[in-house]
């Protein structure tokens, strides 16, 4: 075992990719960046990291922050919870503890948003404490080069791996073990294809050495993919559209989209507009309405797809308690959503 972390810490001294938040033990960097690549590529949440950083350079500049304004400024990286509880730990550290975060794993666990791996990375990263991270990339190094063939995702498999973890972590550098594993299980023993030829581990690694690189990790599938058929209303006039804010405990709380109508099945425009959800909006006579997308847009998110209609509504008559359609991009929305604003052309 003390070879496998030796190597471990040797090939992330020698292979890391420059990070910004790898240049500091500051924990408000590394909360935030732990928080933004949580299921989410280094790729795609640094640029994110960057604009939070300059918009909000420390804990108390966060807090002071409106809603909106974060999750405006999340938009487009997904799991949005995970923003709406980076908001809500901001103002409990700013103003419950002065802007200190805790600096130990136990109690970094009892912040809202900071689960078993965020709180063991900050805990080792920022205080030295050899608290070990388990994540995707470690559950798949670790179970190729034990040969553990137990599900990651069972009961027994997180219990036995968090374990193992805690037997190999260097007591010495665990900040530098915790982001080397990690990175390894990134950019060295990759989900596919790995180049086993080049590994440091190649030698002693089980699965390697068993044929059973591309069978392990294990993972038991979930359940079936839950699929929604959402029916977007963009209500027109000439300078005017309507935004409401999503409240409900689903998807995409607090932002904000068109009206919906939401369905089990598709739905034809005959059925739209006898809808009652349409009648609230169009109480009259005096529109026209057209589908925009022939095609249903799919948005693939996690255990659920979303199939889409967008139908433009323009009406004769004025719009009450609507917007101005130049405020659009003012309102932090899904993505689904952006995208069209972008490609209609308000």
């Amino acid at each position: 075992m003390n070879n496998f972390k030796t190597e471990i810490i040797s090939w992330y001294s020698a292979n890391k990719r420059s990070l910004p938040w790898r240049e500091t033990s500051e924990p408000y960097c590394i909360w935030l960046s732990e928080i933004m690549s949580q299921q989410t590529r280094i790729e795609q949440s640094l640029p994110y990291y960057l604009k939070f950083i300059d918009a909000y350079p420390t804990i108390f500049h966060l807090a002071e922050a409106k809603e909106d304004e974060v999750l405006k400024l999340w938009q487009g990286l997904g799991y949005y919870s995970r923003a709406r509880n980076l908001h809500a730990t901001a103002k409990y550290i700013a103003y419950e503890l002065n802007g200190k975060f805790p600096d130990n794993y136990n109690d970094l666990l009892k912040l809202k948003g900071v689960g078993d791996y965020t709180a063991s990375a900050i805990a080792s990263i920022c205080f030295n404490e050899p608290a070990p991270v388990v994540d995707g990339n470690v559950y798949r190094v670790l179970s190729r080069y034990f040969g553990v063939d137990i599900p990651i995702n069972s009961t027994k498999g997180i219990k036995y791996f968090k374990t193992l973890a805690k037997e190999l972590i260097d007591h010495e550098q665990p900040g530098e073990y915790n982001q080397g594993i990690m990175e390894f299980g990134a950019r060295q023993c990759k989900p596919q294809s790995p180049d086993c030829n080049i590994c440091p581990l190649n030698e002693s690694c089980v699965a390697l050495q068993k044929k059973m690189v591309a069978l392990l990790p294990v993972k038991i599938k979930k359940g079936k993919i839950k699929h929604r058929h959402f029916n977007y209303l963009i209500i027109n006039n000439d300078e005017k559209t309507i935004l409401e804010q999503r409240t409900a405990n689903d998807i995409w709380k607090n932002l904000y989209e068109f009206p919906l109508i939401e369905d089990k099945h598709e739905l034809t425009e005959e059925q739209i507009i006898k809808h009652d959800i349409f009648k609230k909006y169009i109480p009259h006579n005096k529109f026209s309405i057209h589908l925009y997308n022939n095609d249903k847009i799919v948005h693939k998110l996690s255990h659920q797809y979303i199939h889409t209609k967008f139908w433009i509504v323009n009406l004769q008559t004025k719009i009450e308690n609507g917007i101005e359609k130049k405020q659009l991009n003012e309102y932090p929305v899904p993505i689904l959503i952006a995208n069209f604003v972008e490609e209609f052309s308000f």
